[in-house]
């Protein structure tokens, strides 16, 4: 069964300092648990995770808060192998049309972005697109290896407009992972659970439902 929830609109999201961000989403966001284990004989490790969604007049953002025992980013390159990292993903149905788009940062804030009609069939983000995405996050842009158990944190907030939107819709269908495909335990986890025999981020039929909630 699919998740659900309630999204709640938070004023200027996207004019936030990262120290502002952060304490806002954690007041006022709406918080998950990205903690479903689909293939745990084979993946067991669940590190913990948390994130926090919110939207404003023209942006969506998510915070990721991390707590893991390998710690590991070495992807500097926006668009490039960031799920072999310590990473952190949010993927979107496409609400303007078929496809989704998938949203994956690594913990030094490396960025792939797309719009995809499957895991094989993509459209990355320009430069000027990734660059519109404004980006937070615990460490600096170089590469990391942290052997122990640490926190980090993550975040973005992605204008409405890269999805083909003026404004927040009433529904927006989602997943939310994290990953981590070359550290000492690899793994994948999600908000929403995935029946599928083997680990795949990329099935839509699997997406939990946020609802806008301007209350």
């Amino acid at each position: 069964m699919s998740c659900c929830d309630y999204i709640p609109y938070v004023e200027a999201l996207e004019s936030l300092d990262s120290k502002c961000f952060r304490e806002t989403m954690h007041s006022s966001a709406l918080s998950l648990d990205v903690a479903c284990c689909n293939w745990p004989e084979e993946y067991p490790y669940c590190p913990a995770v948390k994130a926090y969604m919110a939207f404003s007049k023209s942006s969506l953002a998510v915070l990721f808060e991390v707590t893991e025992s390998h710690t590991a980013a070495v992807e500097m390159a926006d668009n490039g192998r960031v799920w072999e990292d310590s990473c952190v993903e949010l993927f979107i149905a496409n609400p303007a049309g078929e496809g989704y788009f998938n949203f994956e940062m690594n913990a030094i804030k490396s960025l792939l972005a797309a719009k995809r009609i499957s895991r094989n069939d993509a459209d990355h983000f320009s430069d000027n697109s990734l660059q519109q995405i404004v980006r937070h996050g615990s460490f600096d842009h170089a590469a990391i290896d942290i052997r122990e158990q640490n926190s980090w944190w993550a975040g973005e907030v992605i204008p409405f407009t890269l999805l083909g939107l003026q404004s927040m819709p009433q529904r927006l269908c989602v997943n939310i992972y994290k990953c981590g495909d070359k550290l000492l335990k690899p793994h994948y986890l999600s908000w929403s659970p995935i029946a599928l025999d083997k680990p795949n981020f990329h099935c839509p039929e699997f997406f939990g439902t946020l609802i806008a909630k301007y209350e």
